[in-house]
Parts: structure tokens; sequence; C-alpha cells
């Protein structure tokens, strides 16, 4: 049990940050981002080819993706969901938007990468025990990062001049204009923010396990599980979802063949929602 929640807490960081950027985007542009598992693969693809083909440190590549991926959502917050969402008003429409660009996104990266499996070389060696578990000092250093970059972030929302404006536009997108606020700039930030989120953790995860061209399918769907978990538009809630996900998801290989272990999970989170719809920390007002 030791080393299943070991493993937990390496993929519930990595998982939090996930579920942080697609909660971002959701909470100030009210889209429901189903190319975030996209943007993860690519991140993850960016740190490969500049760790092992160019030659070039983890951790430059690994600000890159970020850096990549965040210019890339910002590029899609600007040539296709604000033209979109200044004509049309129904959000079905962004939703099909963005589900049009999550197979795109993917066609291109299957047409441009290939089918093969890529990963990196170990960003750090040797074995730590703890508790009569071992972890491989990599995985140490992706929950150290990760956990770093998620203070971050929460530090940024909470105490910066622009992280209070995000909050103020997720609540009321009027009365932040009037407070002199700009909507447009504030709207490409946040979604290159909450899109190079993604790329991040792609390239952290690439650390760990290998990246292709369909990973993006199933982080997409992990991703709306962790949200729906600890509710929508809730970043504390995002991180909690992340976690609980991640332990859902350790017990589940530790215990269960691997193709019941979804099953029992899409279970579990279909009886929660009956219970409590808004998720653990979601409000019934948004």
């Amino acid at each position: 049990m030791t080393q299943v929640m070991l493993n937990a807490l390496v993929v519930g960081t990595t998982y939090a940050l996930i579920a942080l950027g697609i909660t971002i985007i959701f909470s100030i542009m009210k889209v429901v981002n189903f190319a975030h598992g996209q943007l993860y693969m690519i991140g993850g693809f960016v740190v490969y080819y500049f760790n092992v083909v160019f030659g070039l440190p983890f951790w430059f590549g690994l600000v890159m993706s970020f850096l990549i991926v965040g210019l890339l959502g910002v590029a899609m917050e600007l040539f296709l969901f604000r033209p979109v969402m200044l004509r049309v008003k129904r959000e079905e429409v962004t939703m099909l938007l963005a589900m049009g660009t999550a197979v795109f996104l993917e066609s291109l990266a299957l047409l441009v990468f290939g089918e093969k499996q890529r990963g990196v070389p170990p960003i750090a060696t040797g074995i730590v025990e703890l508790f009569g578990a071992r972890l491989p000092t990599g995985r140490i250093v992706v929950i150290v990062v990760a956990a770093m970059l998620i203070a971050a972030l929460m530090a940024f929302i909470g105490y910066t001049k622009t992280g209070r404006a995000l909050r103020a536009m997720a609540q009321d997108r009027e009365a932040t204009a009037l407070q002199g606020v700009n909507l447009k700039w504030l709207s490409a930030m946040g979604f290159g923010l909450g899109t190079g989120l993604a790329g991040l953790s792609g390239g952290l995860l690439v650390a760990i396990f290998a990246v292709h061209t369909g990973a993006g399918t199933a982080i997409s769907i992990k991703a709306f599980l962790m949200i729906m978990i600890g509710g929508a538009g809730v970043l504390s809630g995002a991180i909690l979802g992340g976690f609980v996900l991640g332990f859902l998801e350790s017990v589940g290989y530790a215990l269960l063949p691997g193709s019941l272990t979804f099953l029992i999970i899409f279970l579990i989170v279909i009886c929660f929602l009956i219970v409590r719809p808004n998720g653990i920390m979601g409000k019934p007002w948004g």
C-alpha cells in the first residue's frame, strides 16, 4: 500500500497540473476544451525533440513545452474560439469547435510524428527507499517540480494583479470590464496559461511514460473526470480531483486487471455524481 500511495502521489501531482489548466480555461472562457489532451501530447513531443533529437537539456525542453504550447493556445483563442464566440452564443458550438480542434491536432501529430512511442533518458538515476517502498529518483524529481509549479500557479492566481483579474473575470466578465480590465488580452493570456500547463504536464510525464500521438484522447477523458470529481471551475477542486483520480488509478492497477481499472473508476464517478453532481468543492450556482 505504501508503494501504491507513492505512485498515486507521482501521478496525482501531474494530473493536478492538467486539471488546473483545463479549469482555468473553463473558468474564464466557459469553454470545454476537448483538445486539452492533444496539447498535453504536443508538450511531450516538444520535450522529446529538444532533449533527444536536438541534444539540449531536459529542463530547457520543459520550458519550451510551456512556451510553445502556451503560444499555440493563444493562437487558438485569437483565431478559433474568439471569432466563433463573438458570433454565436450557444455553448455547444464551442464544444464542437474544441472537438474538431482535438481531431485536427491528433491527425496532424500522427502525420508529423508518426505512430512510434517516444521517451527521454532518465532525468535522475538511483532509487530511494521510503517506508519500505521503492521510488526511482526521477519520479521524486517529477513530484517536487510538479508541486512547486502548482504552488507557484496558486500564488500567481491569488496574489498578483493579473491573477486577481483572472479570478474576477471568471466570476463576472461585465463587472471586470467596468473596472478597466482589458478582457481580450486577459482571455488570450488565460487560455495560453491553461494550455501551457497542459504542455508542461506532458513534458514532465514524458520523463516517466512514453508519449505517442494517441495519448491525447485518454488524457482529455481523465481531465474531465478530475474536474467533475473536484468541481468544475474550482481551482482547489481541480487539484483535489487530480489526486483522487491518481489514487484510484494507482489502487486499481495494483489490485485489478488493467482493463477493469477504468471501468470501475467510471462506475465510481457516475455513482458519486448522482449523489453530488457539483463535485466535491463545486457549488450549485457555479
